[in-house]
Order: C-alpha cells, then structure tokens, then sequence
C-alpha cells in the first residue's frame, strides 16, 4: 500500500510572530517521502479557476492516488443528493500555470508536509521550498486524503483587495467547518468529506464529494443603488474517489460579458478624462503624476481592480476668460452610460464628497503649480473603485461602470465664493449656492471603466 501522511497537528497555533504545532497527530494527507509522484499509480494533477469579483487566480493543487477505499456516503437523509453532479460542474482547459508565489514571511509560514520532507516532494504537492523547509505558498492549496477528509490552505493574497480570511464560509455550518487555525495570511480547513454540507454524486465507478467556499462582503447601500469594493470571493472543489485513485476537479464560474464602451457627452463643451500617470522616481507625488497623462478613447473601457483610485478630471473646453471657474454639483456612477438610469452611487454631492461612503472621495487642487494654462477651468478629484450589488440578490454586478457629473460656470463677484466648502457636512457656501440655484446644469460622463480582474 502507499502510505500517505502529513503532521498536521489538532491545533496549529499560528501567530503573528510564529507558527507551531502544540500537539500532532498522524493523519493521512500526503504522500509519504518513499514515495515519488512516479511510483503513485493513476496519479494527476489539475489545476483550478478561482473566481472572484474582481480575481481570477491559477494554482496547482495536487493530488495524490491510493488503494481502493471509498469514504463513507451520506447518511443524514435531510441533506439532498443530486443523481447526477451540477450542471457547471466541468474540468476546465488547463493552460499553463504561473509560478507558484512563495514570496512568504517566515513568521506567518504554514508548513507543508513532515518535518524533513525533500524538494521534490515538497514542489509535487505544489508548496515551495526555500532550501531548508517546505510551506504553502500564497494561493489556495487543495489536498484530498486517503481516509476521506479535505485539507483546503487558503492565503489572504489569494485576491485583490485582500480577502477577509474571518468572512470565509462553507456550504454547512456546524462543528469543524471553520478555519482549525489561522493566523494574519493564512486560514487552513480540514474537514471530512461528508460533513460541512459536502453534496455526494455517484458517477460509474467513483463518487464525488463536492464543496463550496465563499466569502462575505460589506455592501454600501446609498438612496439609488448599493454597490461594494470588498472582493466577492467563490470557489467550489471536489475530491473524486475511485477503484485506484482520488483526483480533484473544479468548476469554472463565467464572468458576464462586459458591455460595449459608450460616451455621454453634455451640449456644453465639458470634457471629462481619466488620468493614468504613473510615478517614475522614488518618493514622486503620485497623485500629481496620475494626472501628467490620460487614457485615449483607444483605451476604453478602461480596467481597474476593486479599490483601486480612479483619477477624474473635468474641464471647460474652449474659454480662454481666466476668471471663468467651473464647479461640480453633483458626481455620480450608474452601471449603463444613460446618466438618469439605475442604479447609482454618488461621489461628490454639491462638489463635496459623499458624506456616507465609508471609501470617501478627495478633491485634488488644481493651481498655477498643476501645469495647465487655466487651473479655475478644472476640476478633479478621486475616488475608490467599486462595483454594484443586485439589492434583490445581494450578489455583485460584473458590469461596467460609467462616471457623470454636473457642471456649472461660475463668474466670481464680490462676496461670492465659487468654491464648495466641505468642512462640515451639508453645509457649504450659501451665497454660492444661491448664485447657481436655477443655472443650467450640463452633465459630462466618462467612457466605460471596467471592474478587472486581479492577478498574482
């Protein structure tokens, strides 16, 4: 037989500055160092679709075959069986995968099989190896065990933003279907595959133990819409058992296509860019340097991960009068280039950033330092990436994003600030206020910006 092992511990007791075992045990998880992945009869490796709002990850997970030995099939009769797996249930094409990222501080390491396990051994079940110790690397890591349990290692950097490790769930709750232990990277599962709301299938020959890990989401919920910027994160894995070996398999969840980039420009000449500028040197301003360059129609729809900033500038075309000021009222984002459809997310409110957004927006000075010939024809400001949530579903939208604004021409007389005072919230300058209470708005809106996904 292939014995097939790991030291996995009942407590790994991970922290911040280390990570021990407190007390270990024997349980079967990978195989043993006599063993190369040669000598393990029907072995195969896969390698998963990690689908998140905003990330779509590659990692090898490994598996490892055995004797014939099936785990034992649900018993709880309330738990639904399905005759035949999922429909989206598939292996996908399997293109060539990235280096694993092993770049890990040695405080917060996770190791990966027993205590001297060579290099070989070590890369096969798909963890690095930094020439002394073998430990999982940042992604998701997938064992299926011998005598029927799922060991999942899963890292904070698996997404971008971040993934709340703490906010991780599975299909059933109840005892052992949390993290065993955690620490601030990394969160590990071991669980049997019946339990944890693990759906069973028989297919000729085998049965497949199917499970499902998600994260939660804070969601935003404004008077027109809800959007969020925390990155959605879904993935379902399954261990196969048959006569000779165990495999894994994963589900592909597809992205909705994106729509066709569309401008809404207003009568008025208003134009509205997005800076891309990057810094070149050490300790540059990279908010100046976002707006020393801007994405051409070319460019559209322009990609940008959750949180990323988004740099908006707005300027009065065609006015050569330098005491001519255009003023925001109101900036906002919808999910269809129509600036009056739904839903929508304000950004700046009177030309102040939207007081309950907990991702406030920043307005960005322009002046006679900004290199423009005339700095009261622009205005600019910044705000944090997002998408929108179904309110009914509470699922996030894969969908463009399109930014508008109203503008206005403001003549400064005595007394009058064109400005927006945005000290106190709802309270800014009256007489300015009053000035352009019944002037004509115009609304000047952005090309698509796209939510992307994030890559290691």
């Amino acid at each position: 037989d292939v014995v097939i092992k790991q030291m996995i511990g009942d407590r790994l007791d991970l922290e911040e500055g280390s990570v021990r075992h407190q007390a270990s045990k024997e349980i079967n998880a990978a195989a043993d160092t006599s063993h190369t992945l040669g000598d393990i009869p029907g072995q195969t490796a896969v390698r998963p679709w990690l689908t998140t709002g905003v990330s779509q990850v590659w990692q090898q997970w490994l598996c490892y075959a055995y004797p014939p030995q099936y785990p034992p099939k649900f018993d709880d009769q309330s738990v639904k069986i399905p005759s035949n797996p999922p429909e989206n249930t598939k292996i996908p094409a399997m293109p060539p995968a990235p280096p694993v990222t092993c770049d890990v501080d040695a405080s917060v390491r996770v190791p990966c099989g027993v205590s001297g396990i060579s290099a070989t051994d070590c890369q096969a079940r798909d963890c690095c190896y930094d020439g002394q110790s073998c430990y999982f690397g940042n992604g998701v890591t997938l064992q299926c065990t011998k005598d029927g349990r799922f060991i999942v290692v899963v890292a904070r950097d698996v997404t971008l933003p971040y993934i709340d490790l703490e906010s991780i769930s599975l299909l059933g709750q109840g005892q052992g279907c949390t993290a065993v232990d955690s620490n601030s990277k990394f969160a590990i599962y071991f669980f049997p595959v019946t339990d944890c709301g693990t759906i069973a299938t028989d297919e000729p020959g085998a049965i497949v133990y199917q499970n499902k890990m998600t994260s939660s989401y804070e969601v935003g919920v404004g008077p027109y819409g809800a959007i969020t910027r925390d990155s959605s994160y879904e993935l379902v894995f399954q261990c196969k058992y048959t006569a000779t070996s165990v495999e894994t398999l994963i589900i592909e969840v597809a992205l909705a296509e994106p729509p066709l980039p569309i401008a809404a420009l207003g009568p008025v000449n208003v134009q509205m860019r997005l800076g891309n500028g990057q810094c070149l040197t050490k300790g540059c301003d990279e908010v100046a340097a976002a707006y020393t360059s801007y994405y051409l129609d070319t460019d559209y729809p322009v990609t940008k991960i959750l949180r990323d900033p988004v740099y908006v500038e707005v300027e009065l075309m065609d006015k050569t009068d330098p005491a001519l000021v255009l003023t925001l009222g109101r900036c906002w984002v919808t999910a269809d280039p129509n600036p009056h459809s739904f839903p929508q997310w304000d950004i700046l409110i009177n030309g102040c950033p939207y007081a309950d957004d907990r991702y406030l927006s920043a307005l960005v000075p322009v002046d006679a330092s900004s290199g423009v010939q005339y700095p009261t024809h622009y205005r600019r400001f910044i705000f944090k990436m997002f998408t929108f949530v179904d309110q009914s579903t509470m699922e996030p939208l894969q969908e463009n994003v399109y930014i508008h604004c109203s503008t206005d021409v403001c003549s400064p007389e005595l007394g009058v600030n064109c400005e927006p005072l945005c000290i106190t919230k709802g309270k800014r300058d009256t007489k300015a206020a009053e000035q352009k209470k019944n002037a004509p708005k115009v609304v000047v809106s952005s090309k698509a910006v796209i939510m992307s996904a994030a890559k290691q």
